[in-house]
């Protein structure tokens, strides 16, 4: 069992330094492959047959949902490819092997645009009257922080790792390095974002140098997620709305509007990142505003005189 440790470590080094998985991924993979040497019967590799993985799928299926074991399937089956492609093994165990998935579709959760304009007002509010400033500079902060967000559709986790060189307000646009290493570059098209941030830009500048970073915290250091999550609790709670609002519900909110708005679901997936339109379609179940007002206003049946 040992040389699967072995291997493993060493396959967590090419992906790390080769492969340039970002360290999310990376910890992910971490437990997945940990999790896979202490539920299969010590062996070694070439002894690894699809009757062991088949049983190790069991015991998932058993204990997780279906999103997550098709998770951990997907990060045995990366280590196994990487495997055969070192000449470690001879032949995949995964190859051939059949795995089916019954994954319930859970559709995004999307911010009502009525609450997310009184979001942005409170946070607005909040850089006006703050009663120091201390708490203005926040909100400043926290208001370029929700404009972008709701502007773009970037992750939280790229919104914190977004460098100072990263934002070039000049040229209105971000350049954004999503999962897996990938680059693209999204364009803010609205003057009132482009405002807030150039007014944070302006407000944090000595701090953005030092720490290299766009977006930085009270200490001056690099913005955390979970920084964010509690600027977004803070505003609803001010702000009275009940419902539960999370960073990544700004980026289905971005998308969808977008969707409704008849704008291309391939310039839609470019925006976003996504590697797979098939992952960017899950949008179009959530639009049924827009399916409605289509059709009650496009649809023949209209203008029948019965």
């Amino acid at each position: 069992m040992n040389n699967l440790n072995e291997q493993i470590s060493k396959y967590l080094e090419y992906c790390q330094y080769q492969k340039r998985l970002d360290e999310k991924t990376l910890k992910a993979y971490r437990i997945d492959l940990r999790q896979f040497t202490e539920q299969i019967p010590p062996t070694d590799i070439p002894n690894i047959s699809q009757a062991i993985l088949e049983d190790y799928i069991v015991y998932l299926h058993q204990n997780y949902k279906p999103k997550t074991v098709k998770r951990k399937i997907a990060s045995v089956k990366a280590l196994f490819h990487y495997l055969e492609y070192r000449k470690v093994i001879e032949k995949n165990p995964f190859y051939k092997m059949q795995i089916k998935f019954r994954e319930p579709v859970i559709l995004p959760k999307i911010i009502p645009l009525h609450t997310l304009e009184v979001f942005l007002k409170t946070i607005y509010k909040q850089c006006n009257d703050g009663k120091t400033n201390y708490q203005r500079r926040n909100a400043l902060r926290d208001a370029a922080i929700a404009e972008l967000l709701f502007s773009t559709g970037i992750r939280i986790s790229e919104l914190c790792s977004l460098g100072m060189n990263d934002v070039n307000l000049y040229d209105r646009t971000i350049l954004i390095y999503g999962k897996g290493s990938k680059e693209r570059r999204i364009q803010i098209g609205n003057d009132d974002v482009i405002s807030i941030l150039n007014k944070y830009e302006k407000e944090f500048l000595s701090e953005i140098h030092s720490c290299k970073h766009f977006f930085v915290n009270q200490a001056g250091r690099a913005l955390s997620d979970q920084t964010v999550r509690r600027m977004i609790n803070k505003y609803s709670s001010l702000a009275a709305i009940e419902l539960h609002i999370t960073p990544h519900m700004f980026r289905h909110t971005f998308a969808t509007s977008l969707l409704e708005a008849d704008v291309d679901i391939r310039y839609i997936q470019e925006m976003l990142g996504h590697s797979s339109i098939n992952i960017t379609e899950i949008y179009t179940h959530v639009a049924m505003s827009k399916q409605r007002d289509i059709l009650t206003t496009k649809h023949p049946r209209k203008n029948f005189q019965i």
